[in-house]
């Protein structure tokens, strides 16, 4: 008896052309909560359509997103109309959405803007119970599944950038059953051994669902009490969970808080060889200021510093005399000055003029004719002498 076979790509492919045939899975309606929303680089967008019982692969094509009224985010609820076919590469069926609207927000995202509100007005996000993250720690605390790309990379990048550093991990459950329990007890284990410097909390990427143990109340408590600084590292960069709100800082995933955490030892290495540099020139500029100084205050020969002193008081002298020579000068132009003055108010100056001045012989100087009597005698001072006179009229 022959058996009849077929190739996995003639399954596929016959699978595909029985889907795309049939009229009601061509054109339909497909109502769901979106989950694993990834944004490709291409432009296209790759989701998970969910309800209550089960799961839809979907994707939508850069040309039909541009159609959208609306940012897709985990936990929307809408209504996706397209085609339900196959992808052959890998056998998987999907709907291939052509139009998407908002149908509401789905419930873990009202549940999760809702505990956001609440805490944040209760004080559990303000800025100023931040504590600062340690720019040398000796030891960093890890709260994560010891299993996964997380915690591989977070050990990787702290022993590359600084490898003096400590790394002490705490297995955590991050996802599903028992992992708020298990969050908890982690961070309130490091902060009762003191056993780091700086924590960090966080997991790979997921969905709303796998995140959701980052949003629950006895975490962002727990987080807010430690008085040890915690990095929260959940998830991808687009990712925000109340845990991030609460965390002292927030990294985008968990490689970044392992880099945030730790100084890079090379970079340090290079900051320390260029300090040593200035501090080399300084040092070595100092020197020489100090050695032209000391070769200014070496001790001369007495000669030499007679010789000099002499040199110096041959100065002095000069000026001196100089200025001594100055102020004769200005002191004769003021004479002169003083001396024109004077001759100008002089009655000898007038009375070389030609006057005279007659004086009685109590020597008043007779001013008017009616001062002079006639008989009497008086005195006429002449520039060159005094004549005595008798008034006969």
């Amino acid at each position: 008896m022959e058996i009849r076979t077929a190739t996995v790509s003639q399954i596929n492919n016959y699978i595909k052309r029985v889907l795309d045939s049939n009229g009601i899975l061509n054109q339909i309606w497909v109502k769901g909560e979106i989950s694993n929303f990834k944004l490709h680089y291409s432009g296209h967008m790759y989701i998970t359509l969910k309800d209550e019982g089960s799961v839809l692969k979907a994707v939508m094509f850069k040309s039909a997103c541009r159609g959208l009224t609306f940012e897709p985010k985990d936990g929307m609820k809408v209504l996706a109309r397209g085609r339900i076919s196959v992808y052959e590469a890998s056998g998987a069926y999907q709907l291939y959405i052509e139009e998407m609207r908002q149908d509401g927000i789905g419930d873990l995202y009202a549940a999760f803007e809702k505990m956001k509100k609440r805490l944040g007005a209760e004080g559990l996000f303000d800025e100023r119970h931040k504590q600062p993250i340690p720019k040398f720690p000796e030891r960093v605390g890890v709260c994560t599944a010891s299993t996964g790309a997380a915690v591989r990379d977070i050990i990787n990048v702290i022993t590359r950038r600084y490898p003096c550093c400590e790394i002490i991990l705490y297995p955590t459950t991050v996802q599903g059953q028992g992992a708020v329990e298990s969050i908890v007890s982690a961070i309130e284990y490091f902060n009762q051994t003191s056993g780091a410097d700086v924590l960090i909390v966080g997991r790979g990427g997921g969905s709303i669902e796998d995140l959701w143990a980052f949003n629950e109340e006895k975490v962002a408590y727990a987080i807010y009490n430690s008085k040890i600084p915690i990095i929260s590292a959940v998830g991808h960069e687009t990712d925000f969970t109340i845990a991030d709100f609460v965390a002292d800082l927030r990294a985008p995933t968990p490689s970044a808080a392992a880099e945030i955490a730790v100084p890079s030892s090379a970079e340090l290495h290079s900051r320390i060889n260029m300090l040593s540099g200035k501090l080399y020139q300084s040092v070595s500029r100092l020197s020489q200021m100090r050695r032209l100084r000391l070769d200014a205050l070496k001790l001369k020969s007495p000669s030499e510093f007679i010789g000099e002193s002499y040199l110096k008081i041959d100065g002095f002298l000069k000026r001196l005399e100089n200025g001594a020579q100055l102020k004769i000068v200005n002191g004769k132009k003021e004479l002169y000055k003083l001396t024109g003055a004077l001759d100008a108010l002089s009655p000898l100056a007038v009375m070389a003029r030609g006057f005279a001045v007659a004086v009685d012989d109590s020597g008043s100087v007779m001013k008017s004719a009616a001062d002079i009597k006639q008989g009497s005698e008086f005195t006429l001072k002449l520039c060159d002498g005094d004549k005595r006179c008798k008034a006969i009229d």
